[in-house]
């Protein structure tokens, strides 16, 4: 090696594509020193990988110091850019585990996890303790810009976001997912209509809801209320027990008079548009009907929710062009429908938003 200095790691080495690469242990305190990510001002054609998200750090490191005993990162992924070396220690043994020198005149340069080394870093100023734990870091050897925008290339192409039903179903820290989770344990017929896994029903789907549509749902319902509190989840159980006793078109598909395929096609009552303007009127009802909300609530009985009464939800639930459309606007209009049906007075925001959309039309 040229440089007269260098850092030591011990490493394991493989091998992927005929090329060598290294797995270290890198303490979190130096891994904002030794790997840079400092290209920021460079057009993307010149970076080796996407710019900085800066939004995204604090809730990354609100995520470590909140939970520190548990949290948990994956591998960051980086590329050599200078001299090094490999040794191993038992060459007749193993000559994968080993010793890894590199010149401390190289280049360490983030490939994939400039978010994770950003918050790291930004938690360790609250919590400089952490400075002691580790992350794993695999280590390219740097063939030039092309090779390590190639790299970010591959490592992100084949990368599916877990769907948003996975993620509450998996989640054990969010109190609304602990909450939806609990709800559906306890109410037979949301456990068995509702699809855990996936963010949308299939066409020929035998459920009615999605998980993340109920969690969202439950969002609503519970806004400004205290989710750890046993009051609420006594609300959220009952707002559902009245869903499930008054609206008529699932109990056909709850007594199996009707397909979920057919109900789809024929209602829209089930859908996330609907289930979350239910949650606003829910919410609104609890805290400003607390004594009769379900007497109120029951009502929706007598609506309308075939998809065919576009009088009612055309530019509500169902788009210009026919399709049910999810949007926060469509959700807060459905919601003043509802309201208007239950005869519950809307606030000046909403009385603004459907003057607003009659302007437009």
């Amino acid at each position: 090696m040229k440089s007269n200095f260098y850092y030591t790691f011990p490493a394991i080495k493989g091998k992927q594509a005929n090329r060598d690469f290294f797995v270290i242990m890198c303490p979190l305190s130096i891994l904002s020193k030794l790997f840079l990510f400092n290209e920021d001002d460079l057009p993307p054609e010149h970076r080796a990988q996407r710019i900085l998200n800066k939004a995204r750090i604090p809730e990354m490191a609100s995520y470590i110091l909140n939970n520190p005993n548990d949290y948990v990162f994956s591998s960051v992924t980086a590329s050599i850019d200078g001299d090094f070396d490999f040794t191993a220690i038992n060459k007749d043994f193993d000559d994968k585990i080993g010793v890894l020198k590199v010149s401390m005149d190289s280049r360490l340069l983030i490939n994939d996890g400039q978010h994770r080394r950003a918050a790291i870093e930004e938690a360790l100023k609250a919590s400089p303790e952490l400075g002691d734990e580790t992350i794993s870091v695999v280590l390219f050897i740097d063939e030039g810009l092309k090779r390590s925008q190639q790299i970010f290339a591959d490592l992100n192409k084949h990368a599916v976001n877990v769907s948003k039903s996975i993620g509450i179903l998996y989640d054990s820290r969010d109190p609304i997912a602990m909450l939806t989770k609990g709800l559906l344990e306890g109410n037979k017929y949301l456990e068995n209509y509702t699809d855990k896994e996936n963010p949308s029903l299939s066409k020929f789907s035998p459920k009615l809801f999605t998980l993340s549509s109920i969690n969202e749902t439950n969002k609503k319902l519970s806004n400004k209320l205290n989710v750890s509190d046993s009051k609420t989840a006594d609300f959220v159980n009952e707002f559902w027990d009245v869903l499930i006793n008054n609206m008529r078109e699932w109990q056909f598909v709850f007594n199996k008079e009707l397909s979920p395929h057919n109900f789809r096609s024929d209602y829209i009552s089930s859908n996330g548009v609907v289930l979350e303007a239910l949650g606003l009127v829910g919410n609104y009802l609890y805290k400003n009907n607390p004594e009769t909300w379900k007497d109120i609530l029951s009502k929706i009985k007598y609506i309308d929710w075939h998809r065919s009464n576009l009088e009612d939800w055309q530019d509500r639930v169902i788009g210009p062009t026919g399709r049910i459309v999810k949007s926060a606007t469509y959700v807060r209009l459905t919601c003043n429908l509802i309201k208007m049906k239950l005869n519950i007075p809307l606030t000046k925001d909403e009385l603004k938003l459907e003057q607003d959309c009659k302007k437009e039309d």
